[in-house]
């Protein structure tokens, strides 16, 4: 080992006893707004179906459309790959996955709506589509049938329709409690957010629920719909978006990208509103970084092209989706919108290429990070959580099986949650 080194210091104990007293605040306020991702599982997309539309069915028949999508337009992995530019070594296991998930699990988080999608209707008309929700809702989470995650959207808290929107929420959320009470599962998600104080009073409102049924202090949270230029940059020129997640008290889960208003609210024409222009670009990237440690996660918005009609039409629309989904992937955006059931074979597709793909080469450097055995790339900490969560992303949506990426890394699934949500200084993870 060499000659001992003598070891010397020129400052007092207490020194360093000071600091960490003059940062006390700033270690709680560190704490409180930036606690990291939750560890839970993210939806790849979320689907949108009218509150009058929707019925007990409504899942498997998304379900079964896609399949028949599927059959009449790319009747196997050959077919399939080639209109989407899949590679040869992957359109098998692509094509076997996304259509093993159609038949198990078609939509992954469904929003029933009651607002652009739903409309103005006569009171007595939404309390009863509301009601109705929150029954079927129930009814599916105890008969097997529901989506991990299902909820409302409900119209927003602007003055013309603030008071139906306070409404719908109560009889969705007290049908809900008549029934058994709130699903695991449960996601509301507030439309048009302008300002901080919309927040603030949604807020309100779950709390005043919460208290009126018992309920734990924060049990209900709720996504933030991002659809107007004043929510990604206020007025004194900060980003809103930072000033809603705080105003929301660790309720938020979300912020969401609402493609099309806010594309109109910038001034994009008809024709170039897109997930991929530049003014979409710019507010996203706002809202991740506004969104970075708080716990908060980010949607891409949709795409109105409908892959209906003749196949080479529903080919041009199916490389659409399935290019704007890689895409944003890419940009660690790993939710999106899906407004069709032909919409639902392109996001899984896209989804399970991008993890499928990527497999071997994430496992090797998180093999190798463990082992320490170092290698054409020298990964940090930092890495292999982003290594971490990539493969239990992958896992979770059924890009990839938890014992494949056990063979490849030496590593268990509570492995892989140490690293993707370490707690600060207490990680300890053993190969086996």
């Amino acid at each position: 080992m060499g000659q001992q080194e003598k070891v010397a210091t020129s400052l007092a104990g207490a020194v360093s006893e000071e600091i960490s007293a003059s940062l006390t605040a700033v270690d709680a306020e560190l704490a409180r707004r930036y606690p990291g991702d939750p560890g839970t599982r993210q939806p790849v997309h979320t689907v949108y179906v009218p509150g009058d539309v929707f019925e007990p069915g409504t899942l498997r028949s998304w379900g079964d459309q896609a399949l028949a999508a599927l059959d009449e337009h790319a009747p196997d992995a050959a077919s399939f790959a080639a209109v989407l530019g899949i590679p040869e070594e992957l359109a098998g296991p692509v094509h076997d996955r996304v259509r093993a998930k159609l038949e198990r699990e078609p939509v992954e988080d469904l929003r029933i709506d009651f607002e652009d999608g739903y409309g103005p209707r006569p009171d007595a008309e939404e309390d009863a589509a509301a009601a109705r929700a929150a029954r079927l809702v129930s009814e599916a989470y105890a008969n097997g049938t529901a989506a991990p995650y299902m909820g409302i959207r409900m119209k927003c808290m602007e003055a013309g329709v603030r008071d139906r929107g306070i409404r719908t929420t109560d009889v969705f959320l007290t049908g809900l409690m008549a029934a058994g009470g709130l699903p695991e599962g449960l996601v509301l998600t507030l439309p048009k957010v302008t300002y901080p104080e919309q927040v603030t009073a949604f807020v309100q409102l779950l709390e005043a629920f919460e208290k009126a049924h018992g309920l734990d202090a924060g049990r209900i949270g709720f996504e933030i719909q991002i659809e107007t230029s004043q929510s990604i940059l206020a007025a004194d020129g900060t980003a809103a978006v930072a000033r809603m997640i705080d105003a929301a008290q660790g309720r938020a889960t979300g912020l969401h990208y609402g493609t099309f208003d806010y594309s109109a609210c910038v001034g994009v024409s008809a024709a170039y509103q897109a997930s991929d222009h530049p003014a979409a670009d710019h507010a996203k990237a706002v809202m991740q970084v506004a969104a970075a440690g708080t716990g908060v996660r980010v949607s891409d918005g949709s795409t109105n092209v409908l892959p209906v009609g003749p196949t080479a039409q529903v080919h041009e629309a199916w490389r659409l989706h399935y290019g704007l989904t890689r895409r944003a992937l890419a940009r660690a955006y790993y939710q999106g919108w899906d407004m069709h059931p032909g919409h639902l074979p392109t996001r899984y597709a896209a989804v399970y290429a991008f993890y499928r793909e990527g497999l071997e080469p994430a496992a090797a450097r998180l093999a190798a990070y463990v082992a320490k055995a170092g290698g054409d790339v020298m990964d940090e900490p930092a890495t292999a959580k982003a290594l971490s969560g990539y493969l239990l992303r992958g896992i979770d949506c059924g890009a990839l099986d938890t014992a494949e990426v056990a063979r490849l890394t030496g590593l268990t699934r509570a492995d892989l949650d140490a690293f993707a949500s370490p707690r600060r200084g207490d990680l300890t993870v053993t190969a086996p």
